[in-house]
């Protein structure tokens, strides 16, 4: 078996697309060529930080796309698995409001940890990396009972995506049983998710459990910080409008 047939393999066994021969090709004609782990590892970080609607990237006979969704139709489920890439979230749990604050908070780099809140430094030196800023006091800083209504709201949230797949068709997806790897901050724009045969569609909308879908990750970067920027604007705007 060739390297290119290995790669291919070995990325189809964990979920990923099946990237086309010619894209496959460009990792294994260096010279000299890299063992085969790194090989792996390259192409699964160069997937998920492609665009799955790039021509050429995945291979079309391995790959399947979503069916003709209808939002009257009351369900269907998928024939075959399906990659997809994330274009947009949503908290739909929490108010216009709530929904920028935790907006902001992933832009200070604060992520609650059991029941503190830890701010990422944006800095390399390990003397500074996960600062716990503990309760803080006052009202700039983050008591147990705010913490303890996040880690609820977490516990609880609903959210809703908008999943895109390789050839640009759109469809939202809501989850229907909580997964802890989707949420602002946590899940990225760009980042992959295999939608696995026999998933539920119900009038329009994918229905994601755990048992369902593979969440591969990723994020492209670009789409990540025009998502960022323009979320907060038009959560900003309605807010303003809401009060008048």
């Amino acid at each position: 078996m060739d390297l290119t047939t290995q790669i291919r393999s070995s990325l189809n066994s964990q979920s990923f697309p099946t990237p086309s021969i010619p894209w496959t090709t460009t990792l294994t004609s260096r010279v000299p060529t890299p063992p085969l782990p790194s090989l792996i590892a390259t192409a699964k970080a160069r997937l998920l930080a492609s665009d799955l609607t790039t021509a050429d990237l995945l291979d079309p006979s391995s790959t399947a796309v979503l069916p003709q969704i209808h939002p009257e139709t009351p369900e269907a489920v998928l024939p075959k698995d399906v990659p997809c890439q994330v274009l947009d979230i949503e908290n739909l749990s929490l108010s216009r409001w709530e929904q920028v604050e935790e907006l902001e908070a992933v832009a200070r780099g604060e992520q609650t940890s059991g029941r503190r809140v830890v701010r990422l430094a944006a800095t390399d030196d390990p003397e500074y990396d996960n600062l716990d800023d503990g309760p803080g006091p006052g009202p700039a800083g983050v008591g147990a009972g705010r913490q303890q209504q996040q880690l609820q709201q977490r516990r609880n949230a609903t959210h809703r995506l908008v999943l895109q797949d390789c050839k640009g068709q759109k469809v939202y997806a809501m989850e229907l049983r909580r997964m802890e790897r989707i949420g602002i901050g946590s899940t990225n724009i760009g980042e992959k998710i295999m939608l696995k045969k026999g998933t539920v569609i119900a009038r329009g909308t994918v229905l994601l459990e755990s048992n369902n879908c593979v969440l591969l990750g990723g994020k492209i970067d670009a789409w990540q910080k025009a998502w960022a920027e323009g979320r907060m604007a038009r959560l900003k705007e309605a807010v303003d409008s809401e009060r008048g």
